[in-house]
Order: C-alpha cells, then sequence, then structure tokens
C-alpha cells in the first residue's frame, strides 16, 4: 500500500491506530450453495479452530474493540478475539455480506444456476454488478463501519469481522483500484486479516496476514 499524499495535522501526527479487518472462518455449508445472508450458517469444525487461531495470533495486541457482522459465522469468528481481551462484541451492520441476487442457490461452472438461462439477464452487467449491491455501496458502508471502529479504539487496536467480497471490495477502494474484479484472484483468505494502520486520520499502509492459512478464493461456501 503506497502512503496517500495527504499528511497528517500535526496534533494527530503521533496517534496511531490499526484496524484489523478480519474475513470469517470456513463456514458448514455441506450443499455448496451461495449462502449469503441466509441465516443458520455457522462455522465448521475447521472454522472454529481457524477463529481461535487468530485469537491467539492477536492475544498480545494492544485491542480495546471487536466488532462483527451480525451473521452467525461472523460473530461466532469474533467472539474468542473479544473474550481473550476481555471485551464485549459490537455488531455493525455495515460489515454484513454483500446482498446477491444468487443467494440459497449453487454457482458452480457445470452443475449450477449459471447454466440455466432463465438467470442470464442478472450477468448483464459485471462492472456495478447487476445481480447484486453494487460494489461502491458495499465500499461506502464498510468504510463507514471501518471508520467508526476506528474512532472507538483511537490509539489502540480495533477488530472488524466481515465477508469476503466486503472485505476485499474495502481494499480495492482503499488502494484505487476498480471495484469490479475477477473473485478468482482475490486476496482474502478464510480467516485472513487485512490490517489497516493510520496515523491520525490518515491511512498510511495496508498490511495483508493469514494467519490460519491460505485457502482457494473459488470454493463456494468457504
Amino acid at each position: 500500500m503506497t502512503s496517500p499524499n495527504q499528511t497528517p495535522s500535526s496534533d494527530h501526527a503521533a496517534t496511531r491506530t490499526i484496524v484489523h479487518v478480519l474475513r470469517h472462518g470456513e463456514v458448514h455449508n455441506p450443499k455448496g450453495i451461495l449462502y449469503g445472508r441466509l441465516p443458520g450458517y455457522r462455522l465448521s469444525v475447521t472454522g472454529e479452530a481457524q477463529a481461535r487461531t487468530v485469537a491467539s495470533v492477536l492475544a498480545n495486541h494492544d485491542i480495546t474493540h471487536v466488532v462483527a457482522s451480525p451473521l452467525q459465522r461472523a460473530q461466532q469468528t469474533a467472539t474468542p478475539i473479544a473474550d481473550k481481551h476481555g471485551l464485549t462484541l459490537a455488531t455493525d451492520d455495515n460489515l454484513i455480506e454483500a446482498a446477491n441476487d444468487f443467494e440459497g442457490l449453487k454457482v458452480s461452472v457445470g452443475d449450477g444456476a449459471l447454466s440455466r438461462p432463465r438467470h442470464w439477464w442478472k450477468l448483464r452487467d459485471p462492472f456495478t454488478p447487476s445481480w447484486g449491491e453494487p460494489y461502491l455501496q458495499i465500499a461506502h458502508r464498510m468504510l463507514a463501519a471501518v471508520n467508526t471502529a476506528r474512532v472507538a479504539a483511537v490509539g489502540h487496536e480495533a477488530v472488524c469481522v466481515s465477508h469476503q467480497l466486503p472485505v476485499w471490495t474495502l481494499r480495492r477502494f482503499l488502494q484505487g483500484e476498480r471495484l469490479w474484479h475477477d473473485p478468482r484472484n482475490r486476496q482474502c483468505a478464510l480467516a485472513s486479516l487485512t490490517s489497516l494502520v493510520y496515523e491520525g486520520d490518515t491511512l498510511v499502509d495496508i498490511v495483508y496476514s493469514e494467519p490460519a492459512g491460505a485457502s482457494d478464493p473459488r470454493v463456494t461456501g468457504a
């Protein structure tokens, strides 16, 4: 991440705040559907272990605020971190998964909804996109959540638990990149951290890490 051109104001220059944007862990999804915002999708046994791993990695960090998407998998991922630091877990609807017209369907190549002509109209515009929540709207709400967490943890560290597409869209927005992209190339593994480093109100660095290991962004329901 190249530092933005603006210079922090002198009264905030020495105040460093880090907001760790965490993708949830692996989800129990035996039918392999795109579950989106559907209720009842919890972490798998592996996902629970990933959440504990991230909590252990962050145990010695100066975390004073933990907030998550309202969806079960995000809440479960955030809980071990909040517990480790003796914090009450907050919820922010701005961190929720992106809305998607294919929710509840299989979207894998060859045997999914994408092979059925009645769904092709939804794919007419990959740039907005036409099948779901606009990328720019996702970026703006995620940035609002990050800014709220940054203020809550000013001078310390915060953790925001969200979902793959919102996290990746936020990162591309902050890096000044176009928001439409190839999902197969997202750098946002399960239980990965996209850490935003601020000096005062200015974003000075983005650090990506995979404390629970790599995962394939193409796996539906991961």
